[in-house]
């Protein structure tokens, strides 16, 4: 069964839209059709009725031979404007529109009139014709306005307030766009500063608790700024400090007779040099660079010229344009690339554009990951025991790595199933 989420809007404006002018829609047809269904019917009842008492008196009156007839003809056509005409015969012919006319007058006045008639409404002229015609004298022919019988101006009433309806939702829109205008540049801020992109030109606005919510964004992102310099200065002086003293052991190896225990010194000696350097990107993010537009396909291509290995097969690249940290990136695919290298015989590179995203897929043939372990494999410093053994170099944050470029672009790296069998890395960058 689908949810109301499937047929209202998903943005912020345009349901505070749906908020607004859904009662308003509500309150002008309600008042239409009370307006019209009850009210003016009622008003047309009450004229109707007053006209057919009138008439009613009058042919009572004619009808019974009584010596006011005259009299009360005189009054009638003076002080209530109906003009009363006596005629032998009526002319269907000039009445045959009366029975299709919208107005209920039939329904109105039958509890009132009893005597047989035929009527007709003029619009030119504004009057309604009416022609009883009686058994024992002349016909009698009545001619009315038709504004003492109906409301004939009831549409001005809610065509003002159609109009007031609209002018004051348009107003309230104006108000209701300018709040949501100041809550969607909150939003575009505080994902450009997820992506670790600056915005120069913001400043709070808006209401007042979106304003307290602005300056408690800014405040974060000084925060986290100030705690990753803080750390990626920590890590690097840690690594000079660590550095000084294994150059110092790699000259002494160096002039020592190059047997075998010192030649596994010396690489051990290397490997921790690459630790540190991996420790350190890690710590950094690379988030010192700023964003650029990058061609993907090109960078693609230079890593695996880069690695220049026959067991990664480019598939076609169709040139794909995002905005993002040019180091940063060309780690994370490499990371993901040479990871697939380390334990597998055959990796491509496939690009997948979307509408919203850019999708870099990396498959291989190897063992894989069990889906139940693929989140584990995303945490730095993990090492697998099972798919990716533990006997081979470096320290669990290639991964890490990787991810933690994703999020800093606004996207997300995903582990999964590879249509060769093994693992597919797949890389989510928004454009």
């Amino acid at each position: 069964m689908p949810s109301t989420r499937t047929f209202t809007p998903r943005g912020l404006g345009n349901r505070s839209a749906l908020i607004l002018f859904v009662p308003i829609l509500v309150i002008l047809f309600g008042m239409t059709w009370y307006y019209y269904d009850y009210h003016i019917r009622q008003v047309d009842r009450t004229l109707t009725t007053h006209v057919a008492r009138d008439m009613a008196l009058f042919l009572e009156a004619h009808q019974t031979g009584s010596s006011q007839t005259m009299s009360l003809k005189a009054d009638l056509e003076r002080l209530h404007d109906i003009r009363i005409e006596l005629t032998e015969t009526c002319s269907p012919s000039d009445y045959d529109d009366a029975d299709s006319n919208r107005l209920k007058i039939r329904e109105n006045i039958g509890d009132i009139i009893t005597a047989p008639y035929i009527y007709r409404i003029d619009g030119r002229t504004g009057l309604v014709r009416f022609c009883m015609m009686t058994a024992e004298r002349e016909n009698v022919i009545f001619e009315v306005l038709r504004k003492r019988m109906i409301v004939i101006n009831s549409h001005i009433f809610i065509v003002w307030v159609i109009l007031l309806g609209l002018f004051m939702a348009a107003l309230a829109y104006g108000f209701l766009r300018n709040q949501v205008r100041s809550i969607l540049r909150l939003a575009a801020a505080a994902k450009a500063f997820g992506r670790g992109r600056d915005v120069p030109n913001f400043k709070p606005a808006g209401a007042a608790e979106v304003r307290e919510a602005a300056r408690a964004v800014i405040d974060m992102k000084h925060r986290l700024t100030s705690f990753a310099e803080q750390r990626t200065a920590m890590l690097a002086g840690v690594s000079h400090d660590l550095r000084t003293p294994l150059t110092r052991l790699k000259l002494q190896f160096a002039m020592m007779e190059q047997t075998e225990d010192v030649k596994a010194l010396r690489q051990d000696i290397t490997d921790m040099e690459a630790m540190l350097d991996e420790y350190l990107a890690f710590a950094r993010g690379e988030d010192a660079e700023p964003p650029a537009k990058l061609r993907v396909d090109k960078i693609i291509a230079e890593i695996a010229h880069a690695l220049n290995n026959p067991d990664l097969t480019l598939k076609p690249l169709e040139p794909v344009s995002i905005t993002g940290r040019s180091v940063a990136l060309k780690r994370a695919i490499t990371n993901l690339v040479q990871n697939a290298l380390d334990h597998a015989s055959h990796v491509s590179i496939e690009i997948d554009d979307g509408p919203r995203w850019v999708d870099i897929l990396v498959d291989d043939d190897g063992p894989g990951i069990e889906p139940e372990a693929r989140e584990e494999a995303l945490k730095p410093f993990s090492r697998l025991d099972e798919a990716r053994t533990q006997n081979r170099a470096g320290t669990g944050l290639g991964l890490a790595i990787a991810q933690d470029a994703a999020h800093s672009h606004g996207g997300e790296l995903r582990l999964e199933t590879s249509p060769m069998g093994g693992l597919r890395a797949r890389l989510r960058l928004p454009h």
